[in-house]
């Protein structure tokens, strides 16, 4: 689980990469949240839940459902060693700045300014 920035950051490193070393990065990559950022589809939604203004509720139906892995996961290891790349933002900050970005459009606000400042603070926020 990560905000929409997380993979863009690293598919804009890698374009650099590409410009800079071509074929030598010229490959499969992978750009997914670190360790904290594995939780199961409950926890995270009951983080969202947490977060969200009004009191959100949900329950899982007791019928029988399709087979689904326990967890899936992206190995972002290449990303962190070749491109210096990792997650900026916590599991939580992402959960916040989604709900954040969620609920600007509900109240329909200008999205391209509130998107732009989320970049801007994305971009300030480094961890690099």
């Amino acid at each position: 689980w990560q905000h929409v920035l997380e993979p863009l950051h690293g598919y804009l490193r890698l374009a650099q990469a590409l410009v800079e070393q071509g074929e030598a990065v010229a490959e499969a990559w992978n750009f997914g949240p670190d360790n904290e950022g594995l939780v199961s589809v409950g926890e995270l939604v009951e983080r969202l839940a947490r977060r969200w203004p009004d009191e959100a509720r949900w329950s899982v139906e007791a019928s029988e459902q399709p087979h689904e892995a326990g967890l899936l996961a992206l190995d972002s290891s290449q990303a962190r060693v070749r491109l210096d790349w990792r997650p900026r933002w916590t599991l939580q900050q992402a959960i916040e700045r989604t709900l954040d970005w969620h609920q600007a459009w509900q109240a329909g606000e200008d999205m391209q300014s509130f998107s732009r400042a989320q970049i801007a603070a994305y971009q300030g926020e480094t961890h690099e």
